[in-house]
């Protein structure tokens, strides 16, 4: 079992009970999965930008990406309707909870100028979106290796009702929120 798996079940889930008054135990918030996505504008020019991308992605969460195509055409991009213009990856179950405890422990120390996640950036509904500006942050990826530098969109997607269960189940698993 995953490490932040047990601390979950173990540690956040009767903190969370106990701080919103809930009555069963499947009434607390869990993480339901998490979607990163990586938009590769560069492939409508340089196809082996996408090439590496998938790769890069691949490395990063352990499972293969989906190319994602443009479902129009603009044509101030260049792009056409069915071009690839990103790729994405959906983790959940086991991979998620990895995913998600390599994210908090290692990779966003890694961060420069690092003073904590905003906790303005939920849904409405408990979800967190964060965005990350470069690949090279994640153990995995050689600096050497990478041909461009490319961000991505992390969405982790829970079953909390508000922004406060999802904010306070987030921090309760060791996400490094900063103060409001």
């Amino acid at each position: 079992m995953s490490r932040l798996k047990e601390k979950y079940r173990n540690e956040a889930v009767p903190a969370l009970m106990e701080k919103f008054n809930y009555k069963n135990i499947m009434m607390v918030p869990k993480v339901d999965k998490i979607t990163v996505n990586m938009g590769v504008g560069a492939a409508v020019d340089d196809a082996k930008a996408m090439d590496a991308a998938v790769k890069d992605l691949s490395l990063i969460t352990g499972q293969k990406p989906i190319i994602t195509r443009a479902k129009k055409s603009v044509a101030a991009f260049k792009v056409r309707e069915g071009m690839p213009v990103g790729c994405m990856v959906t983790l959940r179950g086991d991979r998620m909870y990895d995913f998600l405890d390599k994210l908090i422990n290692a990779t966003l120390p890694r961060v420069r100028d690092f003073r904590g996640l905003s906790p303005r950036s939920f849904d409405g509904r408990g979800n967190y979106t964060l965005g990350i500006r470069e690949q090279i942050i994640f153990p995995e990826i050689s600096y050497d290796d990478v041909e461009r530098v490319q961000g991505m969109n992390i969405v982790i997607r829970t079953t909390a009702e508000t922004d406060e269960e999802g904010l306070e189940m987030l921090r309760s698993l060791g996400m490094p929120f900063r103060e409001q």
